[in-house]
């Protein structure tokens, strides 16, 4: 059983959902699949459909090397939220972090709304890279050459940035 407490207050629903542009979606989630896919993010995907709430999910896996696939960039940008699950193997997912890179160059440029939610993962952690995210990012550093360098500076800003947003801490009881 999850419990849950918001860092901050959260718009409301119908607030977030009211816009006057054409969007195909109203949330696009974000989330490394085999932390939450068959447990919390099912959970929330099947409440936010529950309520009418057009979402889109990437059922598919990439396999490793893959690039992010062009489908997955469109419906970021063609989505009013992107809700971001934060887990503790967020950060080991190149695909994972390359989206996150362009939901938040969308909250700049597009306006889109981003919500995290820090699932068994505490914010500064996100946000400092420390724990098991400073783990994750010593694993990408390894042998980094220039252009990569560039991209997991690019991976610790959306981080940053998105680790201060204003967010859900939700942790299981039981583990």
């Amino acid at each position: 059983m999850a419990s849950n407490s918001s860092t901050h207050m959260i718009p409301s629903p119908s607030s977030i959902f009211y816009s006057h542009s054409q969007r195909c979606y109203d949330v696009f989630l974000s989330f490394r699949g085999e932390d939450t896919c068959r447990s919390f993010t099912d959970h929330l995907y099947s409440a936010l459909i529950r309520c009418n709430i057009k979402t889109f999910r990437d059922d598919e896996g990439l396999r490793k090397g893959e690039e992010i696939a062009p489908k997955l960039l469109q419906a970021i940008e063609e989505s009013r939220i992107a809700v971001v699950v934060f887990s503790k193997n967020y950060a080991d997912s190149k695909w994972c972090l390359d989206e996150l890179v362009k939901i938040m160059s969308c909250k700049e440029e597009r306006e889109q709304k981003v919500i995290p939610i820090f699932y068994n993962v505490d914010p500064s952690e996100v946000r400092n890279q420390k724990g098991i995210y400073e783990k994750e990012f010593s694993h990408h550093e390894e042998n980094a050459d220039e252009e990569k360098k560039e991209k997991i500076r690019r991976w610790k800003t959306a981080l940053r940035e998105a680790g201060k947003l204003a967010g859900y801490d939700v942790k299981e009881r039981y583990l």
